[in-house]
């Protein structure tokens, strides 16, 4: 018969389970099983190259760009991938982008 898990050997719930998990499940499913789960962790990007791509709100930004950092991405790589965004997501979110970036960085040193 298997070992019954204790409190202390359930895994720490995700941060979408925190945030969510009660109010939106179907959501923090997709957010873990689908997106992280299943999209972060194909080869074909390297974790780097994912997270200077992810370009996501003001509010989701310390914990994105902080897990860019973590994967590799320089300070340098971070601004020049928020600067060509600009063009593309639009000026004040690359401003806000990189107000972000600049706090992370900081606090990072």
């Amino acid at each position: 018969m298997p070992d019954r898990l204790t409190d202390t050997d359930a895994p720490e719930p995700s941060g979408a389970q925190k945030a969510f998990g009660d109010f939106a499940p179907e959501l923090v499913r997709l957010t873990d099983d689908v997106l992280f789960g299943q999209v972060w962790e194909r080869t074909e990007l390297t974790p780097k190259e994912r997270s200077l791509l992810t370009n996501g709100s003001t509010e989701q930004l310390v914990f994105h760009l902080g897990l860019a950092r973590d994967n590799g991405a320089t300070e340098t790589e971070l601004i020049e991938a928020i600067t060509h965004l600009a063009f593309y997501a639009g000026w004040p979110k690359a401003m806000s982008a990189m107000a972000v970036a600049k706090q992370v960085f900081q606090n990072h040193q």
